[in-house]
């Protein structure tokens, strides 16, 4: 998931496009021998703490081990383009020793298949550029499979061959409907693959442990994971939304790596001639520092080489978009504040019926909390709930608004205590979220403080994007009657709280500075609404369903493997303040119902989702060019899919960009605000 999964976060992206001709990459390559004493320490404190605490209290035996190896193979393989079906068997005589193994705290199992990978890469890459070049028919009636686990892994290399026949084929047509030239084509996918062939062998020994472990934790569910060094550095970063660099975004594109976005404010920006879409080729520290080739590096190593102390320089040669001559940029490092990411706010002027209204519409991308400044003590640390409570005394002292209009339709979670304290804001005290334990204790957090920061109209926006925290603070306030929630027609369905353990300090807790080994990230509690209901695999319903392509894309908990079970526990909570009341809700939902039906716009997007739940459920794509391009002439499934998820990770410049799905939903805002007549206020302690 997308959502959970850290990359998006940090707008670490992978797209495809082209830089230059197909040569294989003179970066070295990583020998990966054997495991390490360090992946042995690692592997097995993490299952001792998965045995102690997991919400679960699953067993690490056959059942886990079995759901491990196929996830590894999966996770190196999904398309089955590499492994022949004798490989997999061989793999396969292990399915009931992994268990075993890892407890032991050995993970030789996982680097004999990453050998085996590693090999089969080098068998094909010969073979797939030399299809590249290769003359095809495209009037021949030929498709792919894309429902990868229905596909079984080939028999024969020459079986393996003739299915990356197909997959170039249907890469040729793709691009060719991106109206690119063969030649660019070509050059395009030979960079690609022989990139992608270069990285695998730059794998290292954190890396494939973090795999590995993943595909272990991943088989209790699908949230429980181990973070590398690395990935918890950018965990934190995305907490905290501050690091220290040049305040650009970067994707890795064919072995490039190219600058996606610049930061506001950042030092890039305050430099001036790094530009989107400049190609970074070298990189090297300080004003006399070598420079150092990047091309075909992994992203993490560029960004690592980018990354440095506020103040300090770092020379960065690039390729100018659209041009072929490089340049090198002196940079000075800098503090940079990830201000797209924060709690943002503006006044929407919103006229209906010849009357104006002021909706103040704050986007909340993720509930965020700088968690070292908070263990540390630091007053002021970064916090969801301090940001949001600004703007909405930024609003009073504007002037004032009629209602409020919180976005969550791209908050994917964050921090529990920020859900509790900002739901806080609105509701005066009272159970805000219930969690049972392992042991199936079940405890309430409180909003404890009296008050409220905002008292008027409420409107929560939600999607299928809005998880976890989101979904806490949805479900109070559908709970305590406090607001209404508008969107897709229920919120992703994450129920479950995750603790992240330091494995450093947790393997040496007397050491003041102790190494870094990573963190576990893991699923200890379920988490409850305060009626008692889980959000789990059912997520918060929407009182106002608007359409969306969201609402029918397969990214659900539902949709995830070996996701924890719904249930309920005991409400915990009475309190009703009368602003979600049913005939309210009736009056918006038929206000809003005749407007989508009037809409040609929203016409259009009914049809459009029509083609794509019919293209969805055909898992066969024509590589003949004739049905290809025919069957994109309605909906393109992929693009949609892209579109959607893209939309969601990378913040718009504007707040809430004029749309006919926007002004929907303000209309439902004004319409909520006259529904409620003379009811606009809480009546607090009722």
């Amino acid at each position: 998931m997308l959502f959970n999964s850290l990359k998006h976060h940090l707008r670490v992206t992978f797209f495809l496009t082209f830089f230059s001709i197909c040569v294989s990459l003179p970066l070295s390559a990583v020998e990966l021998t054997a495991p390490t004493a360090k992946d042995r320490r690692i592997t097995r404190v993490v299952t001792l703490m998965m045995e102690r605490a997991h919400l679960l209290q699953h067993e690490l035996d056959d059942e886990i081990s079995n759901r491990s190896i196929t996830s590894f193979i999966d996770r190196l393989d999904p398309m089955r383009l590499y492994f022949l079906k004798s490989d997999v068997e061989g793999f396969m005589k292990k399915k009931d020793t992994i268990d075993d193994m890892v407890s032991e705290g050995d993970i030789t199992f996982a680097y004999d298949v990453f050998k085996t990978y590693l090999e089969r890469i080098d068998e094909r890459l010969p073979v797939i550029n030399e299809l590249i070049d290769a003359g095809h028919d495209f009037t021949a009636n030929e498709s792919i499979n894309t429902d990868w686990d229905k596909v079984a892994f080939a028999e024969s290399a020459d079986e393996a061959k003739d299915r990356w026949r197909k997959r170039i084929k249907y890469n040729l047509l793709v691009l060719k409907g991106d109206d690119e030239t063969e030649e660019r084509s070509k050059e395009r996918l030979h960079r690609r693959y022989n990139s992608f062939a270069n990285q695998m062998h730059r794998t290292d020994s954190d890396e494939l442990l973090e795999m590995f472990l993943n595909s272990v934790m991943a088989s209790f569910d699908p949230h429980t994971s181990y973070m590398s060094p690395t990935t918890l550095e950018n965990f934190e970063i995305v907490m905290r939304l501050n690091l220290d660099g040049i305040g650009a975004g970067l994707t890795m594109q064919d072995g490039d790596t190219v600058i996606t976005k610049i930061i506001p404010g950042g030092a890039a920006d305050k430099h001036g001639e790094l530009k989107v879409n400049d190609r970074i080729v070298s990189v090297g520290q300080g004003e006399e520092g070598e420079m150092e080739d990047v091309i075909g590096m992994k992203l993490d190593e560029v960004v690592q080489r980018i990354r440095g102390k506020a103040g300090t320089i770092v020379r960065i040669g690039i390729i100018p978009a659209e041009k072929t001559g490089s340049t090198v940029l002196n940079i000075t490092r800098a503090r940079i504040e990830l201000k797209d990411s924060e709690a943002q706010a503006k006044v929407i002027k919103h006229t209906a019926n010849d009357e104006e209204f002021k909706v103040g519409v704050i986007s909340l991308p993720s509930f965020y909390m700088d968690m070292d400044a908070a263990r540390r003590g630091v007053r002021d640390y970064k916090s969801t709930t301090r940001d949001v409570r600004a703007l909405l005394k930024g609003f009073e002292e504007a002037g004032g608004v009629d209602a409020i209009l919180l976005d969550l339709s791209r908050n994917g979670g964050g921090s529990l205590t920020e859900a509790i304290d900002l739901t806080g804001l609105f509701i005066d005290r009272g159970p805000v979220v219930q969690v049972k334990d392992p042991t199936g204790r079940v405890t309430a957090y409180e909003d404890e403080n009296a008050g409220v920061a905002w008292d008027g109209p409420l409107v929560v926006l939600t999607s299928k994007f809005s998880a976890s925290a989101s979904e806490i603070f949805a479900g109070a306030i559908a709970d305590y009657g406090r607001g209404i929630i508008v969107g897709d027609s229920a919120t992703h369905g994450k129920g479950t709280v995750q603790s992240l353990q330091d494995l450093g300090r947790e393997l040496f807790r007397n050491t003041p500075n102790p190494p870094e080994f990573g963190a576990l990230k893991i699923t200890i509690q379920q988490f409850y609404r305060p009626n008692g209901a889980s959000t789990q695999k059912h997520g918060v319903a929407a009182d106002i369903i608007l359409p969306s392509f969201s609402d029918h894309m397969d990214i659900s908990e539902s949709d995830l493997d070996f996701a924890v079970d719904f249930d309920k526990v005991d409400s915990a909570n009475e309190v009703n303040l009368g602003m979600r009341k049913q005939a309210t809700i009736n009056a918006v939902k038929d206000l809003s119902s005749k407007r989508i039906s009037d809409s040609e716009d929203f016409k259009s997007l009914l049809d459009r989702i029509a083609q794509y739940e019919e293209q969805k459920k055909d898992k066969l794509i024509s590589v003949n060019e004739k049905e290809f391009f025919a069957r994109r002439e309605g909906v393109n499934v992929e693009k949609e899919e892209e579109a959607q998820i893209e939309e969601t990770v990378e913040a718009d410049d504007d707040i809430f960009p004029e749309s006919y799905y926007n002004t929907e939903v303000l209309n439902i805002t004004v319409d909520y605000i006259n529904a409620l007549g003379e009811n606009k206020k809480l009546a607090l302690g009722k």
